[in-house]
């Protein structure tokens, strides 16, 4: 398992372990004490995963205090583009954000620690994306960031969205407890 730094303070792609044969492939995608090596949180409380079809957006979400998050990502089925946005007022990437690939095919996986939003676009039919949570989701602590205002060019001119997501505030106008 190789964990990269990327350009945002924290955010880390996870190239897993993977081995593949005649009957198909397998890949470890988190290791506890490696996680812990390198300083990155490793008590999940939560899992789920979503299925999207092609040019859907979900985000950007994220949970604020006291039940706000780190999140492991990856994308078993599928392919997407997974964007995440640093919200952090004292980080030195606050508002700027990274855009890369999660694929079935590429077996990547995401960790994005607490204050930063997270969000995707499914490249396929099907995409089916697994989140792992630091804590329990909490409808109270759930919060987002407009999807088109922090300056991401995403490569979809119609995208399928939830009223919700469309109801965010601009980062802009957002006051982050982060």
């Amino acid at each position: 398992m190789r964990i990269i730094n990327t350009g945002l303070t924290s955010v880390h792609i996870i190239e897993p372990t993977t081995h593949k044969d005649l009957r198909g492939s397998f890949a470890k995608f988190f290791n506890s004490r490696e996680f812990g090596e390198a300083g990155l949180e490793r008590d999940f409380r939560e899992s789920y995963y979503s299925v999207s079809a092609k040019n859907v957006i979900r985000g950007m979400h994220f949970q604020v205090p006291p039940a706000d998050h780190s999140k492991l990502v990856y994308v078993p089925h599928g392919a997407i583009l997974d964007v995440v946005l640093d919200i952090r007022k004292k980080s030195k990437t606050y508002g700027k954000f990274i855009e890369t690939e999660l694929s079935g095919k590429n077996s990547r996986v995401i960790y994005i620690p607490k204050g930063c939003a997270h969000g995707f676009l499914s490249l396929e039919d099907g995409s089916v994306c697994v989140y792992m949570q630091t804590s329990v989701y909490s409808a109270a602590n759930d919060c987002g960031i407009k999807w088109d205002s922090f300056g991401m060019d995403w490569p979809c001119s119609n995208p399928g969205l939830s009223d919700r997501d469309r109801s965010f505030l601009p980062l802009c106008e957002y006051t982050s407890p982060f």
